[in-house]
């Protein structure tokens, strides 16, 4: 029978808050003289345990959204909210936009996150998107379910990549991972930040405030910034109306970034060319949302980042991150 987590506790040490997966996975790599590793499960149900730690990984979240929440969330919510000497929580995912980060910091606690562990399969999903798109893979999908033959050569036939226009939202992880790639395609990409000083030697690029100016050239709006209040609602009417006939909007952003009903509305009117939408303003997707039938639109439910090397990856700046927590070092992705 598992002795109840307070009273396995030893003095002194600090209580890292784990699943018991993951506990089984890097217990081995956690030195064990200087840190009680605890698991949810034990945890949980005991409502005298408290922890200094916690380490909100994939499994611990589940299929949760930010308003709705799986036991295994709800469970490790209660521990850190009934924790008073909790210092800090580490998460899998890149962003740190759910309630109850800022909740957190609120309290003082430490917040980091896991940054850079899914960049490269996020790129690789927006560039299929491009890709996709740009050979009207949604038309010809159409046509295969209705099994019908509908050559390219019918019709007005998909313009040449190179030489085409991205305007980039972002200058993350995500974002200097893709450019690349899109410059591999001949496209040119414009680059949209914070700050309007270069992003890289030779890149086009300016701040937020400055994002309507170059709106008008751009063949691909592509989403991969953060949630915050600056970007939040930042596409909107307003902004949609400046794309060109023929533009097309990727989002592995945030659903949040993107004033959705005026993207239905602006699909809807023709005025933009087709979408790849990963994230929504509400998750999952409601089933009477006109996003679901809109010609030229994909959808993939918040998986644009899912593969399945990210739990190592996750795992290693976890890791690091705790060692440096250990010795008053400043954190990996600590949010400010």
């Amino acid at each position: 029978m598992t002795e109840p987590a307070s009273r396995a506790v030893r003095p002194g040490r600090p209580r890292v808050l784990l699943s018991a997966h993951t506990r089984a996975l890097l217990g081995e790599r956690i030195a064990a003289d200087h840190f009680d590793l605890l698991a949810l499960e034990d945890v949980a149900p005991d409502p005298a345990a408290t922890v200094d730690v916690v380490f909100i990984s994939r499994d611990i979240t589940g299929r949760s959204s930010k308003t709705v929440h799986t036991p295994m969330l709800e469970a490790c919510l209660g521990v850190i909210r009934r924790s008073p000497q909790l210092a800090w929580v580490h998460t899998h995912s890149a962003g740190a936009d759910r309630p109850i980060y800022p909740e957190l910091r609120a309290r003082g606690v430490l917040v980091s996150t896991s940054s850079g562990a899914n960049a490269k399969v996020v790129a690789q999903t927006a560039l299929a998107a491009l890709l996709a798109l740009s050979r009207r893979f949604p038309a010809l999908m159409a046509a295969q379910a209705q099994r019908r033959w509908a050559p390219l050569v019918d019709g007005p036939l998909p313009r040449d990549l190179a030489g085409q226009t991205v305007v980039l939202l972002g200058w993350g992880p995500i974002a200097q991972t893709l450019q690349p790639l899109l410059a591999a395609l001949g496209l040119h990409t414009v680059v949209v930040r914070r700050s309007g000083s270069p992003a890289a030697a030779g890149l086009e690029t300016v701040g937020f405030e400055r994002l309507h100016s170059v709106l008008p050239r751009a063949d691909w709006l592509v989403l991969a910034c953060p949630l915050t209040p600056q970007t939040q609602g930042l596409i909107d009417a307003a902004a949609l109306r400046l794309l060109p006939p023929g533009a097309q909007l990727i989002n592995v952003a945030r659903g949040e970034v993107v004033v959705e009903a005026d993207l239905i509305a602006a699909l809807q009117a023709g005025m933009l060319a087709g979408a790849f939408l990963d994230v929504f303003a509400q998750e999952p997707l409601p089933p009477a949302s006109p996003l679901w039938a809109l010609p030229g639109v994909m959808l993939t439910p918040h998986a644009a980042g899912h593969s399945d090397g990210n739990e190592a990856r996750v795992a290693h700046i976890f890791l690091a991150n705790l060692h440096r927590w250990q010795q008053g070092l400043p954190l990996q992705n600590a949010v400010t």
